[in-house]
């Protein structure tokens, strides 16, 4: 069970109405594989709601706030919701004392673990929203993430591969570039992805990668090197 949430709900700045909604979104698919009497579902609707409503709330901020052109306010969102910076947010709020995983997926402190804590985090949001409504939510995703904006603007760590290739494309070509699946293996805690970026019905090139993101930034590399847009990274 998770250990007592008040000082993690005191961390955070919100006081759940329904605390089994707060312990649903920390707890990892694996988790109910070895305690499947827990009696609550694991985190990944939440995680599925939640990254709706990050994406929504950056979304109109950086409308709001900056009249710069849409390719650039993409790369921004992109820089502040990837999986790294959510999963260096939920170290810093303290998640991983309190997320729910089985034995072997408590041992691994690698990649793999940071992709539990950025889902974690999105399922926190999820959470909120649920819990609290759209203005809390709001509030909890300025206060956490929308924070790191003006070091994300300083350090230019908005350009990376992905986003190149889109802000090239719609340059270029007048296309936003689009990404599938074209095949995924392993078991659900150690997942290998192969996944096509397709400027209209074009495949550009492809990358793998243990995860969704990191396939598509891989074969966004490999795309700027296929049109050899390399030269403007």
């Amino acid at each position: 069970m998770m250990k007592d949430s008040s000082v993690l709900e005191k961390k955070i700045g919100v006081e759940f109405k329904n605390k089994e909604l707060l312990q649903q979104s920390l707890t990892h698919r694996s988790y109910l594989n070895e305690n499947p009497e827990f009696g609550l579902g694991h985190n990944e609707r939440l995680e599925f709601l939640g990254d709706a409503v990050l994406e929504l709330v950056v979304t109109e901020y950086l409308y709001r706030n900056y009249p710069n052109p849409e390719g650039e306010l993409t790369n921004w969102r992109a820089a502040l919701v990837n999986a790294k910076m959510l999963a260096q947010i939920a170290g810093v709020i303290g998640l991983n004392d309190y997320v729910l995983l089985s034995r072997g997926e408590a041992k691994d402190f690698g990649r793999a673990r940071n992709y539990i804590l950025a889902n974690a985090l999105e399922a926190l949001i999820g959470a909120i929203y649920y819990d609290q409504g759209i203005e809390k939510a709001t509030e909890f995703i300025k206060d956490k993430v929308l924070v790191h904006l003006p070091e994300i603007l300083e350090e230019g760590t908005y350009r990376d591969a992905k986003s190149k290739f889109q802000e090239e494309a719609q340059e270029r070509d007048g296309i936003t570039p689009t990404y599938e699946v074209m095949d995924e293996w392993g078991p659900d805690h150690a997942k290998h992805f192969k996944i096509g970026v397709f400027l209209g019905e074009e495949l550009v090139a492809e990358g793998q990668g243990p995860s969704k993101q990191e396939a598509q930034q891989k074969a966004a590399e490999n795309a700027l090197k296929v049109k050899n847009w390399n030269n403007s990274i």
